[in-house]
């Protein structure tokens, strides 16, 4: 029919557009690789970090650590599929939408003109006699309506006796000319329409041929696109990729290869029995072995052997005669947390995302570095033992002979002091504590920090608050 040629030129338009979108769904899967393999090489940038550090030992720690090779892996290949699809597949479809349309002056596709001019052309001679079969269709049912009520009033007329024979002759009159008309419009009107009848075929044939160009250039986008698409199918598949089959394959073999036996005979000899002891013997007094002592040593005003070495947890009780690594373990892991992370910080004011946040927190918490140093010594001072520091409930400890809540004064620091050793505090100049023994023979005070951690300080760095 006339006009509807104009959705077979429009499927044209369409078709750059398809292209266009097809290139944006690239680009976003793209983009979507991209950032997973990201994510993949940070997570296994950071968790690589503190499995190492953490206490985790031996060839299980080795199978942990094959899970962050696997993903460091798996990123490199989505990186390549990323790579591909941008450079490969994207970059096809942006040469083949700009060598099929052709973009003209006034706007529009000379491939959508050519295809309307073809259509139109082929149409016109048709659609002119489709025009005249029209008109004469419509002349005809105008006389055969004219005749039927020529008829009608020549009907009426004969019975009414009023009219006379002269009228009744008119009325008779146009009944036979409307006969007439309606013969000679019936007459054209079968005339056009078989005028048109005759031109149908070669109508349909040009038509046809428009139609068919159409339809070729049609097949070439769906087969373009068909291909594209199981081009980007290979590109997204890895399971038929040879390198990311090796890499599951030898996670397997990294974590079979974890021994619970070999590990716990590594930290025996090691860590644990059978690792060399360098046990004391006797030492000759040399005058050049200059051996300072420690502030602790010169605070201990008592005869006999100076211990010191027990970590305080501060808000842990623990039996004095128990020496376990467990309370050096949890000190350090409370101390970090308490400087290094801050669950109220601001964004704004550090810079730092949320999720840096919790990769903070996460490495604070974990339980202990495996290289960290543990005290070889001991001691049984007031100043180090767990006794001497407020319980949990924050009351005071009812053993502690030489300090009373009366004696605790708010004191504010004058200087910045980074504590040299464990039992140490360190603050900034400005920040408030609590002093909870007052300044020994060596200019030393005990005190106490808001956030709990209990220790000594030089007296003469802060000044009490009024």
């Amino acid at each position: 029919q006339v006009g509807n040629y104009k959705r077979t030129v429009k499927r044209i338009d369409d078709g750059h557009r398809l292209c266009s979108d097809l290139m944006n769904c690239i680009h976003e899967r793209a983009r979507i690789e991209k950032v997973y393999a990201q994510q993949l090489t940070e997570w296994a940038k950071r968790w690589k970090q503190l499995v190492e550090k953490g206490p985790q030992y031996g060839t299980v720690e080795r199978a942990w650590c094959a899970f962050m090779s696997e993903a460091e892996k798996v990123s490199e290949l989505h990186l390549e599929v990323k790579g591909s699809l941008m450079n490969e597949d994207f970059e096809k479809i942006k040469n083949w939408q700009k060598e099929a349309f052709h973009k003209q002056m006034m706007g529009g596709f000379k491939e959508t003109k050519e295809a309307e001019d073809g259509f139109r052309k082929a149409q016109k001679p048709w659609a002119k006699k489709l025009k005249e079969v029209e008109a004469a269709k419509k002349a005809y049912h105008a006389a055969c309506k004219e005749e039927k009520l020529a008829i009608s009033r020549e009907t009426n007329s004969k019975a009414d006796p009023a009219l006379n024979p002269e009228q009744l002759k008119k009325l008779q009159d146009k009944v036979e000319r409307s006969k007439q008309d309606v013969l000679k419009t019936k007459e054209k009107y079968e005339k056009s329409l078989k005028e048109l009848d005759n031109a149908t075929p070669q109508y349909m044939e040009n038509m046809e041929q428009v139609f068919e160009q159409c339809q070729q250039f049609e097949e070439k986008r769906l087969r373009f696109f068909r291909e594209v698409l199981l081009e980007v199918q290979k590109h997204l598949d890895l399971s038929n990729v040879a390198s990311y089959k090796n890499i599951y394959r030898e996670l397997e073999q990294n974590i079979k290869t974890a021994d619970a036996v070999e590990d716990l005979r590594w930290f025996r000899a090691n860590q644990g029995p059978g690792m060399s002891m360098n046990w004391p013997q006797f030492e000759e007094w040399s005058a050049d072995l200059n051996r300072t002592l420690s502030r602790r040593e010169k605070k201990k005003a008592s005869d006999g052997v100076t211990l010191t070495g027990i970590n305080q947890t501060g808000d842990q009780v623990s039996q004095p005669n128990k020496h376990s690594s467990s309370l050096s373990v949890q000190s350090n892991t409370v101390q970090s947390v308490q400087s290094s992370y801050n669950p109220f910080e601001d964004e704004e004011d550090t810079g730092s995302t949320v999720s840096e946040k919790e990769d903070n927190k996460i490495k604070n918490v974990s339980s202990y570095e495996k290289n960290q140093s543990y005290p070889t010594d001991w001691s049984d001072e007031e100043s180090n033992n767990p006794f001497s520091s407020t319980d949990a409930n924050g009351d005071t400890n009812p053993f502690d002979e030489d300090t009373s809540p009366a004696m605790e004064v708010r004191v504010r620091a004058l200087y910045d002091y980074e504590g040299q050793e464990q039992d140490e505090l360190s603050f900034k100049a400005g920040d408030e504590l609590t002093k909870m023994e007052n300044e020994d023979e060596q200019g030393w005070c005990k005190g106490r920090l808001d956030n709990g951690q209990v220790g000594l300080y030089p007296a003469n760095y802060v000044e009490p608050i009024q």
